[in-house]
């Protein structure tokens, strides 16, 4: 949940930018392109905590499933199964 709202901050922002730009009188192809850039530096500037937030629940996030794919067993009872009758037929030709 923290992503989706740093992610709804930084599209704020955007928005903002784009607004206050247009307003100053910045016009054409250059708005976006400056907008995204204030942007992003506003974000930088003022976000930290909820990009913070945000690494910490990606983190957390990342480490739960490696600890769910370290649980799960690589290889399930029927492929071993299915394996070991395979390499016996090859044996036996």
């Amino acid at each position: 949940m923290p992503l989706v709202i740093y992610s709804l901050l930084r599209v704020a922002l955007v928005a903002a930018a784009l607004g206050v730009l247009y307003l100053v009188g910045l016009r054409g192809w250059l708005l976006p392109v400056v907008a995204v850039v204030v942007a992003l530096a506003v974000s930088y500037l003022t976000l930290g905590k909820p990009r913070d937030a945000a690494t910490r629940w990606m983190a957390d996030r990342a480490e739960r499933r490696a600890a769910q794919r370290a649980a799960t067993p690589k290889v399930d009872a029927d492929a071993a199964h299915e394996d070991a009758e395979v390499d016996e037929k090859l044996r036996a030709d």
